[in-house]
């Protein structure tokens, strides 16, 4: 218990942190986190400062450069950080964007007409987390330059003559390893980053380079047809129902008279899951928003009200729910305005109220105008949701065999499971196991108390290439969406639910359990994504390799590390080795002691950095086309190091 006496609280224990103390004091309030997340978000802030001079219409192209001493520099033609004397702060405008929080040229309905960073707290964030920082402006045939040491200016700013009429910005950081878990930037995840921002920018030009290495990666992105391009690139892997993408465009204003843009592009394919993206001043809103609101409620109403009139309902009555207009259905959803209400920071849900009518009656109208000039694409959308509508019907009979009363109740738990006795699901562990063999020496190798087992007998069925009601009908799928608890699909899913905090895939280290690892990866994906956004999916490292020499003994889990071990601990020493080609193979000892138990097990985290790359992935891999997976194979096919074991 705390003293009173001595823990003193007066107005000297009242700190006022100035500049951009508090952003290095609290910097998850400002960029989310200090992890891998955090890091990149520093690009985005630096990158999202020219797309806004793109919207603009100052700047065409964008330069991002991954430098070998770890720093990330982004370059832009637009009209470049004002460099001139700020009456207020009497030090250089420049200075003042790149070390005062809230202070910027986005207030004002003048300087910029939308844009992503209204908080202004963006570049100076950047400078505040980063260890050095580099400024170059150009502008009226001169290059200013300044430096800044963790968010301190080295020296005013310095002036020197350019003779080239060019303008823009360059800023060149090191992210401070005292602030971030990690400071090395992932080629791929600033890829996909600034490919969807040159498809929300019809016709800007962004590049990455990667200069770390002798061969780097290096990518342009450039989409003339905007949306709809990105759109057609959702479903450049599946079977279009329609080409091209259907797309609705409008300016207006809203209530307060401040402007706004909805752009929104969508095409259906033959397949069964939804891939809809929503953006709200280039920003990803992924929690969705008043814009996402308004967009669903004109769809569904739209083909219900379209269907009705040309008499295609067989039943009197009949109508579409949500979830069947939905299923096989891409789309991209794009609103530019003034004054965005974004919630927190980190922008993921929108919420301004006047923007659910005016998307809902531009998506409306538009689409209702549509069906009217195109009734043979109009009358294969309804056909295809009448299908969707029938199968659901179906999957809500096959999901009563799947649902539990409670999430602690046990009676109607599949038979093979060997469930825990901990009944808190935050400590509860549930491991899918590939076999009866192997799942009975889980069983016996467990701690009981919080680890459950579930044997999975042979390969789940494909869910890219089936319907809800198949997939339930399924007898492995079934067991297993039982055992969790949470129900399936988006009408049945309830996440509080949720048996087992954590659900390791446990299957052997060869091609069919490379093989059912993904299958069960693809149905997580696909219909509970959540239980991987949430943290709740793990996959299990069992050793490869037991390697015994005198009285010692190790596990290792590569031909390189055995190799290593080998060569650094071994030697010339008579050395036995064990290839595990199967958990089966383990005794319940060893399969506790290498995989099962937190001590010391190795596992992977399963999580989505990019969402639309996992989805054309999946849909590459597991879908019905054939040509994108042969050339997909053909493509990877050197990288390949055991094809089998």
């Amino acid at each position: 218990m705390i003293d009173k006496g001595t823990a003193a609280y007066g107005a000297e224990s009242i700190q006022i942190l100035e500049g951009l103390e508090a952003v290095r004091k609290r910097p998850s309030m400002y960029i989310g986190s200090t992890s891998s997340a955090g890091l990149h978000h520093l690009v985005y802030e630096v990158v999202d400062n020219s797309v806004d001079e793109a919207q603009g219409g100052y700047c065409n192209t964008i330069d991002v450069v991954l430098e070998k001493d770890g720093a990330v520099s982004v370059r832009d033609n637009g009209r470049g950080i004002p460099t001139d004397l700020h009456s207020q702060m009497e030090v250089s405008a420049l200075q003042v964007v790149m070390t005062t929080l809230h202070a910027g040229g986005k207030f004002d309905d003048v300087s910029y007409k939308v844009s992503g960073g209204l908080h202004g707290v963006g570049v100076s964030v950047v400078n505040a987390l980063s260890s050095v920082l580099h400024v170059e402006v150009r502008k009226h045939q001169t290059i200013c330059t300044q430096d800044y040491v963790r968010g301190i200016p080295e020296a005013p700013l310095k002036e020197e003559p350019f003779e080239n009429t060019e303008t823009g910005t360059t800023i060149r950081f090191i992210p401070d390893s005292e602030i971030f878990e990690t400071t090395e930037f992932s080629f791929d995840i600033l890829a996909k980053r600034l490919r969807e921002l040159a498809f929300l920018n019809s016709g800007l030009r962004i590049a990455i380079s990667d200069k770390r290495t002798e061969d780097g990666k290096h990518s342009v992105f450039q989409y003339v047809g905007g949306i709809t391009s990105f759109v057609s690139f959702l479903n450049e892997n599946k079977h279009p129902l329609h080409s091209p993408p259907i797309q609705f465009t409008k300016e207006g204003q809203l209530e307060d008279d401040s402007f706004i843009l909805s752009d929104v592009a969508i095409q259906y394919n033959s397949g069964y899951q939804e891939d809809v993206f929503s953006f709200a001043n280039n920003i990803n809103t992924v929690d969705g928003g008043t814009h996402m609101t308004g967009f669903r409620s004109a769809l569904t109403r739209c083909l219900n009200d379209y269907a009705s009139k040309n008499g295609m309902f067989k039943k009197t009555g009949q109508t579409f729910s949500g979830n069947d207009v939905r299923e096989g259905l891409s789309a991209v959803i794009s609103i530019k305005i003034s004054n965005p209400q974004f919630e927190g920071q980190t922008k993921t849900r929108l919420g301004n109220r006047e923007v659910k009518g005016v998307t809902e009656t531009m998506v409306y109208s538009g689409l209702e105008q549509f069906f009217e000039e195109n009734p043979g694409i109009a009358r294969k959308i309804i056909q295809k949701c009448i299908d969707t509508s029938a199968a659901r019907q179906a999957a809500r009979k096959a999901r009563e065999l799947t649902r539990r009363k409670s999430a602690l109740e046990t009676a109607s738990l599949p038979g093979k499971l060997a469930d825990c006795t901990v009944r808190s699901s935050e400590e509860a562990e549930l491991f899918l196991v590939e076999g009866d063999s192997a799942g009975g020496s889980a069983k016996q190798g467990r701690d009981r108390y919080f680890q459950a087992i579930l044997p999975l007998r042979g390969k789940i069925l494909n869910v890219e290439k089936a319907p809800l009601h198949k997939i339930l009908n399924n007898t492995e799928i079934r067991t297993l969406v039982t055992a969790t608890g949470t129900g399936i699909g988006e009408d049945d899913f309830d996440i509080e639910k949720l048996r087992y905090g954590k659900i390791v895939i446990m299957t052997d280290a060869d091609v069919d359990g490379a093989h059912i690892r993904t299958l069960l990866l693809t149905f997580f994906f696909r219909y509970m994504p959540r239980l991987i956004a949430e943290s709740h999916i793990f996959i299990a490292q069992p050793p490869l390799f037991r390697l015994k020499w005198g009285k010692k003994e190790r596990y290792v889990f590569s031909e390189k590390e055995r190799d290593a071990v080998i060569s650094e601990e071994i030697g010339s020493q008579k050395v036995s080795i064990q290839r595990f080609k199967g958990l089966g193979e383990m005794n319940p000892d060893q399969l506790w002691e290498t995989t099962m138990d937190p001590e010391k097990r190795l596992m992977l985290e399963v999580r989505i950095d990019d969402a639309v790359e996992a989805d054309r992935i999946f849909s590459i891999l597991m879908g019905d086309e054939v040509e994108p997976r042969r050339l997909f194979i053909e493509e990877h096919a050197a990288e390949v190091k055991n094809l089998d074991y």
